[in-house]
């Protein structure tokens, strides 16, 4: 039963860069991965696609022959995979039971409110795939309450638009020490605690917010993504591989990949993400990303330095031992002489 994830988000949130972050772990960790790019504007990606949509359609070329503007062509784009659907599944039942991640376009449009994207999705779990949607967020909005409102707004339409199995991530959070401190500790964000708490900072980002027309409205917004009751975070720093493992363990559980892969012959890494080895508490990534950064990142680099030394030493002396090994050899077996190592 092949697996896969659905990469979405706003233009920015990271969606590239974590599809080959992702990649690479996967490899690290001995799954075998693919990545499927959808996105029709998407012309340089950090990783090399299985399967690229602009093989099928470019943006450029339905915004010169159909005068779309950008947003408009990938919309127009989308729909065209969709009615062209065979091409995708032909393309992915080459890849067998490869883990799958599918690298969707930025436009907040297709995962709100237009159906193609979710249409696709529907017709690649007819072949079997379990599917899991990966909604990233740049953790950048965490910076201002308006834009953290609109963040759980987006990410709560979207949760309820793919209505399949949904992760919702902050990514990028290791530049969180880079911007102004937040009025509250991260696991306010994370778990969507009491959001009326933020309207009182709302007020204070704008004079216009401040205004008391706002009022109803901000209550009633917070109000709809409480009574929901489905948003909540993750975290993502996508070069730190703990950061890595934690997340994809939540995916496998969420996918049912963590109930199935379980085998004799699994690497340390494999059974590190199967086991929860290395699982990650809010309040960890809270002192490692912003509390104490600086000096998590000297003790980091210190460690690196030392398994360096220590890599060099075991080197040094497997090639001092292969010269000795040479040695002996070319000592005559019925010479007499013993060789006595102290």
């Amino acid at each position: 039963m092949p697996f896969a994830q659905l990469v979405i988000g706003p233009p920015g949130s990271g969606k590239s860069t974590y599809c080959n972050g992702m990649q690479q772990f996967m490899s690290a960790i001995g799954r075998k991965c693919s990545v499927v790019n959808l996105d029709p504007a998407n012309d340089r990606t950090s990783y090399t696609p299985a399967l690229d949509v602009r093989e099928l359609v470019t943006l450029e070329e339905i915004m010169a022959e159909d005068t779309l503007g950008p947003n408009g062509g990938v919309l127009y784009a989308l729909e065209e995979v969709e009615e062209n659907v065979d091409w995708l599944i032909e393309g992915l039942k080459k890849l067998g039971d490869d883990y799958v991640l599918f690298d969707c376009p930025g436009q907040v449009e297709l995962f709100t409110h237009h159906s193609s994207l979710r249409n696709i999705f529907f017709q690649i779990q007819k072949l079997g795939y379990r599917l899991v949607v990966i909604h990233l967020v740049d953790s950048y909005n965490l910076t201002l309450p308006s834009m953290y409102i609109s963040a759980l707004l987006l990410s709560l339409r979207a949760m309820l638009q793919m209505d399949l199995p949904h992760i919702n991530v902050l990514t990028k959070i290791d530049n969180l020490s880079n911007y102004p401190p937040l009025p509250f500790n991260l696991d306010f964000y994370t778990e969507v605690q009491d959001l009326s708490y933020l309207i009182p900072h709302m007020k204070e980002e704008s004079p216009r917010l401040a205004n008391s027309k706002f009022d109803a409205l901000n209550q009633a917004i917070v109000e709809v993504v409480q009574d929901f009751g489905l948003v909540s975070f993750e975290t993502l720093a996508v070069e730190d591989k703990k950061s890595m493992m934690n997340l994809l363990r939540t995916i496998d559980r969420a996918g049912g990949y963590a109930f199935g892969a379980e085998g004799a012959n699994d690497t340390v890494w494999q059974v590190a993400v199967r086991e929860g080895m290395g699982t990650i508490d809010v309040r960890d990534v809270q002192e490692r990303w912003i509390d104490a950064k600086d000096e998590w990142d000297d003790k980091e680099r210190q460690d690196m330095e030392r398994e360096a030394a220590a890599n060099a030493a075991a080197a040094g002396n497997r090639e001092q031992d292969t010269e000795m090994d040479d040695a002996d050899a070319s000592i005559p077996q019925d010479s007499g002489i013993k060789i006595v190592r102290k």
